[in-house]
């Protein structure tokens, strides 16, 4: 493999696709094989659950818990750690273990797969990304088997917690039970421990280094504190919107208790970046509410994480962009700092291409599933491009051109809009310079 890596001829974002499409594959393969489900399943669907754990996003057309034996599910934790960690991350980590020197071709392409701005640093951030994704999912695991086994069983609490702790730090939002998480809407303890999963996994492994390095706030990188506090900004708002529009809503939070509607409203509020998983029925939830999550879904985390979407940096870049032009200036400046111009070019192109793909997928949708409304296609394939999984329930009934456009989708919001767009343009070496030219705008 090291040889591959050395001698391949591929730029970083055409590997990484190339590289994404392989293990969807293989993963399609091993669904398929007969004692991997406990029902026939159609290539449609293998490819579709193989790519929906390989982008770690939790969209489902057959049931996890009833139609995959032990051995597909366990096909299916590996394909969403894999995923959700980044094959190039693994790849380095068999390097260093076997003792294998680790090429600058090599560090490239984790600095692609990372979404690092440079190739400095990247092995130390694989090492750490490692520890603590194991540290975090192993004490989740050992909180969760506490919790479960004793109503399930040792050995059935103890796999569900395994599965579910992968899951949720790699922001998959599988499940083993139908429902998701809804039989544990009022559980502080299932729904306290999942949200630190996969709030910690989806705020992106730059921002953890950086804490990790750090004990003061004041000396933490630029980035890490935009995401700490547009973070805590944005799930507040999200936990405060949705517990006023669901209050009274008999199908989500109005038969619950005040204690429960509120742990209701906080896992539903920070689910949609991107984890995935429901404690309230999606498909029941007030319009007002699911327009909100639309937001969510397509905002996402962190860069460098598991979780999917633009990325809430990319967002806060376009934001802090219109204030500055509306109070008349011409650099955009976030707590005394420049932000360099390419990076709003670079957001503004993330958002542009993520959009066009978001629009296209809707309208293929309205045409091949015209016996769907339209709010829930329009849901699904935000969902499939946040990599989220939150459904309102139209995943199992879309047709077989359907699911394939949701593969599409999923498959683009986990490499990233930038990184397909990187991968089929072109390298321009062009270094002529042209006379300004004026155009009006607005």
């Amino acid at each position: 493999m090291r040889r591959f890596l050395t001698n391949v001829k591929l730029t970083p974002p055409q590997f990484l696709v190339f590289v994404f499409l392989g293990f969807i594959l293989l993963g399609t393969f091993l669904l398929k094989i007969p004692f991997a489900s406990t029902e026939p399943i159609s290539w449609v669907d293998a490819l579709f659950t193989s790519t929906s754990a390989m982008t770690v996003t939790g969209l489902i057309t057959v049931d996890t818990g009833t139609a995959f034996t032990v051995f597909g599910e366990c096909v299916i934790m590996l394909l969403i750690q894999v995923g959700g960690l980044g094959i190039m991350s693994f790849a380095i980590l068999i390097f260093m273990m076997i003792g294998k020197k680790i090429g600058m071709r090599q560090r490239m392409y984790v600095q692609q797969a990372l979404n690092q701005t440079t190739i400095g640093g990247v092995i130390l951030l694989v090492k750490r990304l490692f520890v603590f994704s194991i540290i975090s999912e192993l004490i989740a695991v050992i909180l969760l088997t506490i919790r479960w086994a004793p109503e399930m069983g040792l050995g059935q609490g103890l796999y569900a917690s395994v599965f579910h702790a992968i899951s949720a730090f790699n922001n998959a939002g599988f499940s083993i039970w139908s429902d998701s998480l809804m039989g544990f809407v009022g559980d502080p303890v299932v729904n306290l421990i999942i949200t630190f999963l996969f709030i910690t996994g989806g705020i992106g492994f730059t921002v953890l280094t950086d804490l990790w390095a750090e004990k003061e706030f004041r000396h933490l990188s630029l980035h890490t504190r935009l995401m700490l506090i547009g973070s805590l900004i944005i799930n507040v708002f999200a936990f405060l919107i949705i517990f006023i529009f669901e209050y009274n809503n008999p199908a989500t939070l109005g038969p619950l208790s005040s204690g429960e509607k509120i742990l209701a409203s906080y896992f539903q509020a920070v689910t949609p970046r991107t984890a995935g998983f429901n404690t309230l029925d999606i498909g029941s939830m007030e319009d007002s509410s699911i327009i909100l999550m639309l937001l969510l879904m397509f905002v996402g985390g962190g860069s460098a994480s598991t979780a999917g979407g633009i990325k809430l940096t990319t967002f806060l870049i376009i934001c802090f962009a219109v204030y500055t032009f509306l109070r008349g200036k011409y650099e955009i400046v976030i707590w005394k700092r420049t932000i360099d111009p390419h990076l709003l070019l670079k957001a503004l192109a993330i958002a542009t291409i993520g959009l066009a793909f978001i629009f296209t997928a809707i309208l293929l949708l309205s045409i091949t599933e015209r016996h769907t409304s339209m709010l829930p296609l329009i849901f699904e394939v935000f969902s499939a491009f946040g990599t989220v999984g939150l459904s309102m329930g139209v995943t199992g009934e879309l047709t077989a051109i359907g699911k394939v456009i949701i593969i599409l989708i999923m498959f683009i919001g986990k490499i990233g809009p930038l990184t397909l767009a990187f991968s089929l343009a072109r390298q321009s070496t062009e270094k002529i310079r042209y006379p300004r030219g004026d155009i009006l705008a607005g």
